[in-house]
């Protein structure tokens, strides 16, 4: 495997894009778990397929258009959440459906033969390519510098919303920022895991930070280190076993949290079986 990474350069641009990806999966995961806003993710991530619909109708890259819906999709929730007195679980689900049904709907219409949506939707890290590591590696730098700008704000918002809003700070904006911070990460994960798995990646890696620290520093830190195992050891099982990328992570990034998980659990009852 080590000896392919030099020799072979659909490897080079998977590891690549997988450290990139678990930048974006790390930081973001972390602000989503924290703000209980993971089907909100699930629900943006399930409409981008709407926007690879149009981008296979309209001959563009598909990524460009999941990019495209996306961002409209994370800010018309986040908007219609704030007009209309209607449960986000609600909204989340309407707009689930509605951009699966948009993308069908497009690649339908689409002249030719239908294409091949399987790596979109399950993921393959194996075939990203020189311009999906630009889209990915320009996104990234977009999340790190907004969020490490406005750190304090974000971590304010987190944990106390009115206190965050007493202080001065722009509530609405700050939180339509965010928005468009998960939608540039689910763009980023559609091609190392896929839409139907983005989900596990955003919460396992976090999940398991948490179990060693509540620093939010931290755990992003953590997360990111997590994700980068994750998707490098997936990307080994895949390439050994010759599986799919996608669920290959996914399984392995399920099955560490279990187990870290189940140490720790051991770990804490023997320490309360001690006499001191």
């Amino acid at each position: 495997m080590l000896e392919a990474i030099f020799e072979y350069k659909f490897l080079q641009h998977a590891i690549l894009s997988a450290m990139l990806a678990s930048i974006a999966c790390g930081i973001m995961g972390t602000i989503i778990t924290e703000k209980k806003l993971i089907m909100m993710s699930g629900g943006i991530a399930h409409t981008a397929f709407g926007g690879i619909g149009m981008g296979y109708f309209l001959g563009i890259e598909p990524i460009i258009g999941a990019l495209v819906f996306s961002i409209l999709a994370a800010l018309g929730i986040a908007k219609i959440n704030k007009k209309i007195n209607t449960s986000a679980d609600i909204l989340v689900g309407m707009f689930w459906s509605f951009g699966m049904a948009i993308g069908i709907v497009f690649i339908g219409l689409a002249p030719g033969y239908p294409p091949d949506i399987s790596s979109y939707l399950f993921g393959n890290i194996l075939t990203v390519s020189k311009l999906d590591l630009g889209i990915i590696s320009f996104l990234d730098m977009i999340i790190v510098f907004v969020v490490f700008a406005y750190f304090h704000q974000f971590k304010a918002y987190l944990f106390d919303e009115e206190f965050t809003q007493v202080i001065g700070v722009a509530v609405h904006l700050l939180e339509y920022t965010l928005f468009i911070l998960i939608a540039l990460t689910i763009v980023i994960l559609i091609r190392v895991v896929g839409i139907i798995l983005i989900i596990t990646l955003l919460t396992a890696p976090t999940s398991i930070a948490k179990q060693f620290t509540y620093d939010l520093k931290k755990m992003m830190m953590i997360s990111i280190m997590m994700g980068i195992v994750f998707c490098f050891v997936g990307l080994l099982l895949s390439y050994v076993m010759e599986i799919p990328s996608g669920a290959a992570i996914i399984i392995f990034s399920v099955l560490s949290y279990l187990l870290i998980s189940f140490i720790k659990y051991l770990s804490k009852n023997s320490n309360k079986e001690l006499p001191f």
